[in-house]
């Protein structure tokens, strides 16, 4: 069985944090679809790790989380796949300054 000494965890959150942050970082000044699918995709991963030391004090409880977590990643993952295709079949590029909402530009 895996042990985490009191040093392990604090460096794991702390790494998932910092990981986290650069995906949002990143999602708030990407100018396109890919680098927002690369960001989010970083903060999902922070969230799985996150989860790393859950699994050592309650195995059940974090096996849920982690399987909801799944599901949501997935579910984001092919949602925003979709809207990239959409956008380079209408737009022929995946730049976010296209994208338009209600008739305005964002």
């Amino acid at each position: 069985m895996l042990e985490l000494n009191a040093m392990t965890v604090p460096v794991i959150y702390l790494s998932s944090f910092a990981i986290l942050l650069a995906g949002f970082l990143t999602a708030l000044s990407c100018k396109d679809l890919i680098r927002l699918l690369i960001a989010l995709e970083l903060m999902f991963g922070a969230v799985f790790m996150s989860l790393i030391p859950a699994f050592v004090i309650a195995a059940s409880p974090a096996f849920g989380t982690s399987i909801i977590t799944i599901f949501t990643s997935a579910g984001e993952l092919l949602v925003l796949i979709a809207a990239i295709v959409i956008q380079d079949r209408r737009k022929k590029n995946v730049l976010i300054e296209h994208i338009t909402i209600g008739g305005d530009r964002v």
